[in-house]
């Protein structure tokens, strides 16, 4: 199989994975390569995540490593397993990778946790307010991208929608809910949108109001993805250049200490419902 040219984040995650069981279990990756009947340039390729490793080589060598954590293992191998192509393939060439990166990953959630302070989470815009947004970029985007990028933000959504939803907890600032993305009437419609949404069993929103007083982090957008096993969480952040996909494990217990923070900081499902609708009214 030829070396990719440009391996998603998720391919790149595996290849990171694999590095990890090999150096915990101290082999190097001339033996590695020796094990897997491959040279070793190869095994820098796979830990890379420019080539793919078959599920049976991924066995071969958490076997040789001895990695005991079966879930652990049978999570990667999944992850190796030839994928049909996704949706989100439809736009790679035209859209930044790291969008497309985004919408993998939300796919292969299990859960999902985020913390908002100015926008709304993404995967509940509505389409004008998600328009409004992407028209406030700079330096502006041209029409056609900017339908591009909405296509793309309403297609992510299917992961809250359908017959197997995916659980999401969002935390929204106050502030996030008072911004008059696209004028009065996009904000009052971006809201009622969020009311409906908060009434699906899958979906909990609860926000910080601004009596809340300081909160711990940057300020910036943090979207947790839970993998079917811990050790393959995922945290994303947003930042001016576009989003950072972070996976250590001293990250991943940062993260979820904020949010848990967060959480505890912020009001009720039913307050924030309430809170939501007198907002909207106001508008």
């Amino acid at each position: 199989m030829a070396a990719r040219t440009s391996p998603t984040e998720r391919q790149k995650r595996l290849g990171a994975e694999v590095r990890r069981m090999r150096t915990a279990a101290g082999l190097t990756g001339e033996y590695a390569a020796g094990l897997l009947g491959v040279d070793r340039g190869k095994i820098s390729n796979i830990e890379s995540g420019s080539r793919a490793i078959s599920p049976e080589r991924l066995r071969t060598l958490a076997c040789n490593c001895d990695c005991d954590d079966q879930a652990y293992v049978d999570a990667l191998v999944e992850m190796a397993q030839p994928a049909e192509r996704g949706w989100w393939e439809r736009y790679r060439g035209s859209l930044p990778a790291g969008i497309l990166d985004i919408a993998e990953l939300e796919h292969h959630a299990v859960r999902i946790r985020s913390v908002h302070l100015i926008h709304m989470p993404g995967l509940f815009q509505s389409s004008d307010y998600a328009q409004a947004v992407f028209k406030a970029v700079l330096p502006p985007l041209p029409e056609h991208e900017v339908a591009l990028r909405l296509a793309h933000r309403l297609e992510r959504q299917r992961v809250v929608e359908g017959d197997s939803p995916t659980p999401y907890v969002g935390i929204l600032h106050e502030a996030a809910l008072r911004m008059q993305f696209g004028g009065r009437k996009v904000a009052r419609g971006q809201l009622e949108h969020l009311l409906a949404v908060s009434e699906q069993p899958h979906v909990t929103l609860r926000v910080i109001p601004f009596d809340a007083g300081s909160f711990p982090g940057a300020g910036q957008t943090v979207v947790y993805l839970a993998g079917p096993v811990p050790q393959l969480d995922t945290v994303q952040i947003d930042s001016a250049h576009g989003p950072e996909f972070l996976y250590q494990e001293t990250q991943l217990s940062k993260y979820r200490t904020q949010l848990d923070w967060m959480e505890g900081r912020a009001l009720s499902p039913e307050e924030s419902y309430d809170l939501i609708r007198s907002i909207a009214h106001q508008l």
